[in-house]
């Protein structure tokens, strides 16, 4: 199955206050405004926010190495060009960006935004202030796309859990752990069907997914949207992108660095091997485990995860089993948003973590409790 990534960071100064300059960034690297260009190994692309941008690898892989090279190669070319200017910083959202410090791309696509605007009022943090790590799924036909499809939806809200990291907003702490996908679930409730309770509901046939499909644009077309009546305007935990023949898992929190991204995809392909999986699969326990899982992390559920690691290490390749360790420590020490709120309710100071976290992705190194990192199954350290 080859893998393909979306990764969002802001654009910060050396104090760590969102920069609105991606358009900036844009033009210096190829001397005009353009939505993506091609940055060495990556494609650089603007968002709807101009405080954040959106790093893809070139190509997808079959082996995580190879994306984890790209983006890392990506990421050292933009500090060669903007050292000492911006940081990057990942996480869910900007733990402390006020609204009024983010204004919209106003260079193309304008007609795009105008509609999102006139029916949900982008000028909230559930447009402006998020950032996602999106994973690709390739699919062969139509017997695996629906096979994984109903694989993912039930891991979605286990891998909220492992990535959650979005507990602060303009400085404070929310009481959640996953507060992008709170703002994220909210951002288009006059239209509920396009979220869909982030959890999708079980399909089994492409028909069936086109019905949810068809009732969206049915929903905008009443309302006179039919510019936005495209497949990606699906905005669900996981959607289907025919154009591109994948599964895009829209639901997980950016991380920290690039390497506890492939840790996420290692986890995801690995656990897709499993010919069954331990957990849930009805609709209602589902979105009962995600809110569990938006609320608290993997303190929700650290049994059931020890689980589901365990599973993902049998079925792991050599490559996966080099990233997998990052996952374990989440499920045993807490996300990395629970980290992050340990520390901040301890230190009551926020500009050393986003200092530490930029230094995580500039050196590609994860977050940790400080501890020697776990590896191998859970059930070893029993």
């Amino acid at each position: 199955m080859t893998i393909g990534t979306e990764h969002e960071f802001s654009i910060n100064d050396p104090q760590f206050n969102v920069c609105p300059v991606s358009d900036q960034i844009l033009r210096t690297v190829c001397g005009r405004y353009e939505s993506e260009i091609l940055f060495g190994d990556v494609k650089l692309g603007k968002e709807l926010q101009k405080t954040v941008l959106e790093i893809i690898p070139r190509r997808p892989a079959d082996e995580l190495e190879h994306l984890e090279t790209q983006l890392t190669s990506g990421i050292r070319k933009f500090y060669h060009i903007f050292s000492g200017r911006y940081h990057l910083l990942g996480l869910g959202m900007h733990p402390t960006a006020r609204l009024h410090e983010i204004p919209v791309w106003d260079h193309d696509e304008g007609e795009y935004y105008e509609a999102y605007d006139r029916l949900f009022n982008i000028r909230q943090h559930g447009w402006l202030n998020i950032q996602a790590l999106q994973i690709n799924l390739s699919y062969s036909g139509e017997r695996e796309l629906v096979s994984t499809y109903n694989k993912v939806r039930t891991l979605l809200p286990y891998l909220v859990a492992v990535t959650a990291s979005s507990p602060l907003v303009e400085g404070e702490l929310t009481g959640t752990c996953d507060t992008r996908l709170v703002c994220y679930r909210d951002n288009q409730k006059e239209i509920p069907l396009i979220c869909n309770h982030v959890v999708p509901s079980p399909i089994r046939s492409v028909k069936d997914y086109q019905a949810v499909q068809d009732g969206i644009f049915s929903a905008l077309h009443d309302r006179g949207a039919d510019i936005l009546c495209e497949e990606w305007v699906n905005s669900g935990g996981l959607i289907i992108r025919f154009s591109r023949r994948c599964l895009e898992i829209k639901a997980l929190d950016e991380q920290e660095s690039i390497h506890s991204d492939m840790a996420v995809c290692a986890f995801v392909r690995a656990l897709l091997r499993c010919r069954s999986l331990p957990v849930e699969t009805g609709q209602d326990a589902l979105l009962g485990l995600l809110e569990e899982a938006i609320r608290d992390g993997t303190a929700a559920f650290r049994p059931e995860l020890e689980r589901l690691y365990t599973a993902a290490w049998r079925h792991a390749t050599e490559d996966e089993r080099l990233y997998l360790p990052v996952i374990r420590e989440r499920i045993l020490r807490g996300s990395l948003a629970e980290l992050i709120r340990d520390r901040f309710r301890r230190d009551h100071a926020i500009s050393p973590i986003l200092a530490e976290m930029a230094e995580c992705l500039k050196t590609n190194r994860p977050y940790s409790s400080g501890k020697t990192p776990f590896s191998g199954p859970c059930h070893d350290q029993h």
